[in-house]
C-alpha cells in the first residue's frame, strides 16, 4: 500500500539561480471508469508544485469527477484539500468494490491480476448489459448506483456552486434526445451532473436533468477543450489521457473488439476538436487571423499510453484498491516525466504533438 502521507516523488526543483515564473493552467480530464486513478496521481503530483496555479477543469466521467473533487478540496482546504479529498474518495471506491459482488475471486486475482475478462463474474455483468437493458433490469427505477451516495457524502455541491473564488469547471454530458454535447458550468453543479457525465446506456437509465435525458459525456467530449478557450483564460491546456490513442494488435475476441470500439469512439470527439484547433493555430502563425479575437493555445499532455494500453475493458470497472494505487502510481510517474521534461514550456509553447491526432 502507498504511504499517503507522503508524496511519491519529490516537486520538481527549480535551479538555485533562478526561481520558477508562477503560471496558471487549464486541466482537461479524460474519463475511463476507474482508469481515473491514473488521474488521481498526476494531480496529486501537480499539486506539489507550487508555482503551478489552477485557472480551470474541463472533465468527462470520472474525469469529471476527479474534477469536481478537486475543484471544492482546493477552494476549502488548499493544495492540502485536494489531496486529502482526491485520497478520500478514491480509497472509498476501493472500499466499496470490496463488497462487490463482481469483484474477481481471489484465485482468479492470482492468474490474471488486474484483468476481470476471465472472471465469472465480469463476464456475467457483461453478458447481462448486452441482452438485458437497465430500463428491462430496474423497471421501479430503484437507485443503485453506489456513485450517488459516494459523491453525496464527499462534495458540498451548493458550497461549490456558490463559491466565486473556485475554480472554472465544465462537465460534459451527452443529451439522448438531441445527440449534442451539453457543457454544465460549476455553478450548474449538483451530482445528477455528475451521474450523467458518467452515465453508460447499457449499465444506467439516463439521468434526467430539467427533463432533459442524459448519458455519458464521452460520446461527444472525452473531455469538452473548447470550454477552457472560449472564454479568456490561461493559454496553457494540460490533457490528462487515459484512453490509448493507438494499438499495434488487431482486436480478435469479442471483448477486445468492445474494447477498441469504446477507445476509439470516446477518442474520436478530443481528435475531431484538435484538427480544429491546429487549424486555427496554423492561420495565426501565418498572419491570417488576429489577436486578440483568436489567441494561440499552448497544448500539453500527460499520459502513458505503453500502460494503458496493456489493461482491457473490465479493468475500467475494477475498483480493488491495489489496482487504484497502482494507476495512482503510473499517473505520478506520468506527471513527473512530464514535468522533467515540458514544465519550462508551460506560458510560452506547446509541448504537445498535435500531429498525434490528425
Amino acid at each position: 500500500m502507498d504511504n499517503a502521507a507522503a508524496p511519491l516523488t519529490a516537486p520538481l526543483a527549480a535551479p538555485a539561480s533562478q526561481a520558477r515564473t508562477t503560471r496558471r493552467i487549464n486541466l482537461a480530464l479524460q474519463g475511463g471508469g476507474t482508469h481515473g486513478a491514473f488521474t488521481w496521481g498526476v494531480l496529486e503530483r501537480l499539486l506539489d508544485e507550487d508555482w503551478l496555479e489552477f485557472d480551470g477543469m474541463s472533465g468527462t466521467s470520472a474525469g469529471a469527477i476527479n474534477a469536481a473533487v478537486f475543484a471544492l478540496g482546493l477552494s476549502q482546504g488548499g493544495r492540502a484539500g485536494a489531496r486529502a479529498d482526491l485520497e478520500k474518495f478514491w480509497r472509498g471506491i476501493g472500499t466499496a468494490f470490496s463488497m462487490s459482488p463482481m469483484k474477481a475471486s481471489p484465485l482468479e486475482k492470482a492468474m490474471w491480476g488486474h484483468d476481470m475478462s476471465q472472471s465469472l463474474a465480469w463476464n456475467a455483468f457483461e453478458q447481462l448489459t448486452r441482452i438485458v437493458s437497465p430500463y428491462q433490469l430496474n423497471p421501479f427505477s430503484i437507485e443503485f448506483n453506489p456513485l450517488r451516495k459516494a459523491l453525496d457524502n464527499l462534495l458540498d455541491f451548493k458550497l461549490l456552486r456558490e463559491d466565486k473564488n473556485a475554480m472554472r469547471l465544465f462537465i460534459s454530458a451527452t443529451n439522448v434526445r438531441s445527440g449534442k454535447p451539453k457543457v454544465f458550468r460549476r455553478e450548474e453543479l449538483t451530482v445528477d451532473v455528475l451521474l450523467a457525465s458518467a452515465c453508460l446506456p447499457n449499465v444506467f437509465k439516463a439521468v434526467e436533468i430539467d427533463g432533459e435525458a442524459y448519458w455519458d459525456g464521452g460520446y461527444l467530449g472525452n473531455p469538452a477543450l473548447w470550454p477552457l478557450y472560449h472564454e479568456r483564460s490561461q493559454a496553457d491546456i494540460i490533457l490528462v489521457q487515459l484512453n490509448p490513442l493507438y494499438r499495434e494488435e488487431i482486436p480478435t475476441t469479442v471483448s477486445d473488439i468492445m474494447n477498441r470500439l469504446n477507445e476509439i469512439s470516446f477518442n474520436a470527439s478530443l481528435m475531431s476538436e484538435m484538427r480544429a484547433i491546429d487549424f486555427v493555430q496554423r492561420l495565426l502563425e501565418g498572419g491570417r487571423l488576429e489577436q486578440p479575437r483568436y489567441r494561440r493555445i499552448f497544448l500539453h499532455s500527460i499520459e502513458d499510453e505503453a500502460r494503458m494500453r496493456e489493461f482491457k475493458l473490465s479493468t475500467k470497472f475494477n475498483g480493488d484498491p491495489d489496482f487504484l494505487l497502482t494507476l495512482r502510481r503510473y499517473g505520478h510517474a506520468a506527471a513527473d516525466k512530464f514535468l522533467s521534461t515540458s514544465a519550462d514550456q508551460i506560458g510560452k509553447d506547446s509541448s504537445l504533438d498535435i500531429q498525434r491526432y490528425l
